[in-house]
């Protein structure tokens, strides 16, 4: 049986994901957990820390089931890592094993941010960013504008997310595409390949 801890972080991630950090209560999270209000500061010391426990635990879960490098050798050619990583997103991002909140809760915390997401970031996504960079850079050329790196790599990520945020859309649109993991990877990876040589071949990113 799941300890107090473990159950805090469940029913606060639906609660948070339902509600919003917001509007979200410490009472009705330690109702939904079956734990006494105090758990909450015991274990935690308050809702705002609670919080940035459950996105970093949500976000850990996701990146401990998916890494970036979904196995792959930082020796291997920039092409094959853009691949691994472009996997990793989309089945963090379409896995249907995970929890329904974990996903809702990140959706919210990105269009309507709360003060974890500053350190969220800092924590979590930054060196996944840092990652994904350090391929587009490999890609583009030492000497690319570190604009058109960002503006590269914000393009890659962007396409992944579209086949979330717009999952209801897709599936009236062209059904059974977002179930298909592996040929979305295999296109989102091939057509940003197009993109960056394109980009390289200008010799300059977006101003």
């Amino acid at each position: 049986m799941p300890g107090t801890r473990e159950r805090l972080i469940d029913a606060a991630g639906e609660v948070f994901a339902r509600r919003g950090f917001r509007e979200a209560t410490i009472r009705e999270i330690c109702i939904a957990a079956g734990a006494n209000v105090a758990a909450v500061n015991y274990h935690f010391g308050d809702k705002d820390r609670l919080y940035l426990a459950v996105l970093r635990e949500t976000h850990e879960a996701a990146v401990t089931h998916f890494p970036p490098d979904m196995g792959v050798s930082d020796d291997d050619p920039p092409e094959v890592r853009l691949d691994a990583f472009v996997r990793s997103l989309l089945m963090r991002l379409l896995h249907e094993g995970r929890p329904a909140w974990h996903a809702q809760l990140m959706a919210r915390e990105m269009s309507d941010p709360s003060p974890a997401l500053e350190a969220l970031v800092e924590q979590s996504v930054r060196p996944m960013w840092k990652r994904l960079t350090g391929i587009c850079r490999e890609l583009l050329g030492e000497k690319a504008p570190k604009r058109a790196v960002d503006t590269c790599a914000a393009s890659v990520v962007g396409q992944c997310l579209h086949y979330k945020h717009a999952s209801a859309c897709m599936r009236l649109l062209v059904p059974g595409l977002c179930s298909e993991v592996a040929t979305l990877a295999s296109h989102i990876t091939r057509f940003s390949l197009g993109g960056i040589e394109a980009t390289r071949r200008e010799g300059q990113g977006p101003c």
